[in-house]
């Protein structure tokens, strides 16, 4: 099977090195991971990234550690220590990518800034990713997942209309900061492949929500309104949205084009297509509460299973409302193999989440490699990427600036 690092992929021979810890960051790594990349995560001595505290655990190993850090090596590294330091410094002149998600002036407290990294390798690629910025009033105060919920509107209209701003279920202000930090990173490497010379990527999290606001975001901008909380429904577009029937709930996506003549006739109900309160999108829109009124009536005298056949028959977008269970149990998601198995020490073959990014007829061989063992990997980058002697790499472990498994057992202990 490998290592991490020889994974198939299109960012094969591409070097991480991933100084970051918890969601984003992290996230952002294993998209590179999942393409081909090698991704040396370095962890502080001890405890390691915080999630591998987050219960719950499967022999001793956390769910939210193995979800975001397979295909990985892991180095356990000092860099607060003066040789902890030198050994990040190294591994970036073996490395075309940094990331890192501290709070705004811990990399230059470190000895670690981009005007420092550039000394050591010109082309290296600095993707830092804050909660503020690293500019602005806000940089350095701290920000998790709900904090940039909060301040990005995105709270404001989540939820239902009569209720309360509600947080998201994922925690989208973290992985939003994953997705345009991998995003970056790509821009990065062809400015790099054109210019000849890296770049450092300072990403906020609360923009980097923000800017999947999109059409919400510009309706304030265009015409001064404030979006409010719509449940699951469309700020514009009816029906849309959650609906109950006999025995559970299904949602409608009746957008653009046909969908709503095709949505009437299948109901039963060809009538409303000329009834003038339903006659364009304004139109059903204004008329929110009657056409929605109609729709659950009609709606609950069947079953999910009744309604789905109906609705596949006539071409109408629509779903049931699966549990975590069912998403991961269908059809689809088997065929098109996004659930795969790894064989995760200690627990054994473990099922986990692939990369839903395909390129047809390429890298389909490549297999999944388990999230780390905590420093793991110490040893062998320090002898074979680094060359160190073996006098050297002993230095270091006795100056407590690295550690490998062994030694993080007998820390604990």
């Amino acid at each position: 099977m490998g290592e991490p690092g020889s994974r198939p992929g299109p960012l094969h021979g591409i070097r991480v090195l991933d100084l970051s810890r918890v969601l984003a960051g992290p996230f952002c790594s294993m998209i590179l991971a999942d393409l081909g990349a090698e991704v040396i995560k370095i962890e502080e001595p001890g405890t390691g990234d915080q999630t591998r505290t987050i219960p719950p655990f499967v022999e001793g190993v956390s769910h939210y550690f193995v979800a975001i850090n397979r295909n990985k090596k892991s180095m356990v590294v000092d860099l607060k220590s003066p040789e902890g330091r030198e050994v990040a410094l190294a591994l970036t002149e073996k490395s075309d990518i940094v990331i890192e998600n501290f709070r705004a002036g811990v990399m230059q407290r470190l000895g670690l800034d981009y005007e420092t990294l550039k000394t050591r390798n010109p082309r290296i690629i600095l993707c830092s990713i804050s909660g503020f910025g690293q500019t602005g009033p806000m940089a350095g105060k701290p920000s998790f997942d709900l904090i940039s919920q909060a301040l990005s509107g995105v709270m404001s209209i989540n939820g239902e209309p009569d209720g309360p701003p509600t947080k998201l279920g994922l925690p989208m202000g973290d992985l939003a900061g994953g997705l345009w930090g991998a995003i970056g990173v790509l821009a990065a490497l062809q400015h790099r492949h054109a210019r000849g010379e890296g770049l450092h990527i300072d990403l906020s999290l609360l923009e980097s929500l923000m800017g999947l606001l999109g059409y919400l975001s510009e309706i304030h901008l265009m015409t001064g309104e404030i979006p409010g909380r719509v449940g699951s429904g469309h700020h514009n577009v009816v029906p849309y949205g959650r609906f109950p029937v006999k025995d559970g709930h299904i949602v409608l996506a009746i957008h653009v084009g046909n969908f709503w003549r095709k949505f009437a006739d299948a109901i039963g109900r060809p009538d409303l297509i000329e009834d003038v309160r339903f006659r364009t999108t304004t139109d059903r829109r204004d008329n929110r509460g009657e056409l929605e009124a109609i729709a659950r009536e009609v709606l609950a005298t069947k079953s999910r299973a009744e309604w789905q056949a109906i609705f596949d028959a006539a071409d109408v977008p629509h779903a049931p409302v699966n549990d975590v269970k069912e998403a991961l149990d269908q059809d689809i998601v088997r065929a098109r193999g996004f659930v795969a198995e790894v064989n995760q020490p200690p627990i054994g073959p473990l099922k986990m989440t692939e990369t839903p990014l395909k390129f047809a007829g390429q890298f389909e061989d490549r297999t999944l490699h388990p999230a780390p063992d905590l420093g793991e990997h110490t040893r062998n980058i320090l002898a074979g990427l680094l060359g160190y002697s073996d006098e050297r790499i002993e230095r270091l472990f006795g100056a407590n600036a690295v550690a490998a498994p062994d030694c993080q057992k007998t820390m604990a202990e």
